[in-house]
C-alpha cells in the first residue's frame, strides 16, 4: 500500500500542451504513472506526448472520457486558481498543483471551494507526490527513490530529495513522498498526511521536514503526541533566518516567537518526535530507530 497515489491512479495533466506540462507529463509517463489524458481549453481532440495521450477541453470531459481521478496542474499563475477549482468541480479526487506564484487572496477562495467539493488538494508551489516504483505526480526525480516503508512529508522540495536520497543510502525505501508546498495557504497540512501514514499498513516510520513560519509543524507535533504510534523524525529548516525576513518560500517568515526554528524543534521534542539538528542526519536516524 501507500497513500494518495499508486499504479492504479488515472492521471490527467492540466496545461499538458505547454512546455513545462508536456515535459513533466512525459517524465511521469516514463516513470510508470498512468497518464490517461491532458487538459488545455481550445485544444480538445488533439493528441499530446507524441500521440500517446488525448487532450480534452475541460476536466469534466477528461473525468467522463478516461475516468481520471488525479489531476496534475502546470498552469501559469494567473489561471491556476481557476484550474484547481475546475478540477474539483469535475469531481477529480486528488489535485496536485505545481504552479508557484498564485496570489494568497485567490488561494483563500480555492481552499474553501475545494474543501466543499470533497477533493484532496496538494500544493500549490510544491514538487508533488511520488510513490516509488508505482506513480509520480509532479516533478520529483523518481530515480533517487526506492520502494519501502518510510513516509516522507516536506515543505521543502530540495530537502525532500535530500531526505529520500539519505534513506536509500541507509538501505531504507519509501512508501510515499509528499511535498506539500511552502506557501502561506496550502491544500493539505502535515497533520492530514500524518493521519494517512498512521493508518497505512505499508508505512513504519515518517520523516517530517518543516520550516520556520506558521504553526503547521506545531499542530503536526500535537497530532503525533496524541494519536501516532509510529516513530516520526523531524527537521526544521531556516535555523539561521533573521526574524521578519521571508526566506525562499512565501510562508517561511518568523512573525512570532513560537514560529522560530528553535521553538518548533523544542515543541516537537516535547511531543515525542526525534528531532535532528542537520538534514545530513535524517537517514541514519531513521535507520537506527527501525533497527
Amino acid at each position: 500500500m501507500s497513500i494518495l497515489v499508486n499504479k492504479d491512479s488515472r492521471i490527467i495533466v492540466q496545461g499538458i500542451t505547454g512546455s513545462e506540462g508536456s515535459f513533466h507529463a512525459e517524465q511521469c509517463l516514463v516513470y510508470g504513472g498512468n497518464v490517461v489524458g491532458g487538459v488545455t481549453p481550445g485544444k480538445g481532440g488533439q493528441m499530446a506526448l507524441d500521440g500517446k495521450v488525448p487532450v480534452f477541453d475541460s476536466c469534466f470531459e477528461a473525468r467522463n472520457e478516461v475516468q481520471a481521478n488525479v489531476s496534475l496542474i502546470f498552469v501559469p499563475p494567473p489561471f491556476a486558481a481557476d484550474a484547481i477549482m475546475e478540477a474539483a468541480a469535475a469531481g477529480i479526487e486528488l489535485i496536485v498543483c505545481i504552479t508557484e506564484g498564485i496570489p494568497v487572496a485567490q488561494m483563500v477562495e480555492v481552499k474553501s471551494f475545494v474543501e466543499h467539493t470533497g477533493s484532496r488538494f496538494i500544493g500549490p508551489n510544491c514538487p508533488g507526490i511520488l510513490t516509488p516504483e508505482e506513480a509520480k505526480v509532479g516533478i520529483m526525480p523518481g530515480f533517487i527513490a526506492k520502494k519501502g516503508h518510510v513516509g516522507v512529508i516536506s515543505k521543502s522540495g530540495t530537502l525532500t530529495y535530500e531526505a529520500v536520497d539519505q534513506l536509500v543510502q541507509a538501505g531504507l525505501g519509501q512508501s510515499t513522498c509528499v511535498g506539500i508546498g511552502g506557501d502561506p495557504i496550502i491544500g493539505t497540512s502535515m497533520k492530514d498526511l500524518l493521519e494517512m501514514f498512521e493508518t497505512d499498513d505499508d508505512t513504519e516510520a515518517v520523516v517530517l521536514i518543516g520550516e520556520i513560519g506558521g504553526s503547521m509543524e506545531l499542530e503536526a507535533a500535537e497530532y503525533v503526541r496524541e494519536h501516532m504510534n509510529k516513530p516520526v523524525v523531524g527537521f526544521i529548516a531556516g535555523q539561521t533566518a533573521p526574524p521578519g525576513r521571508r526566506m525562499g518560500h512565501a510562508g517561511a517568515i518568523v512573525s512570532g516567537a513560537d514560529e522560530s526554528a528553535a521553538a518548533k524543534k523544542a515543541f516537537m521534542k516535547e511531543c515525542g518526535l526525534v528531532v535532528v539538528e542537520s538534514p545530513a542526519n535524517i537517514g541514519k536516524t531513521v535507520a537506527t530507530i527501525l533497527k
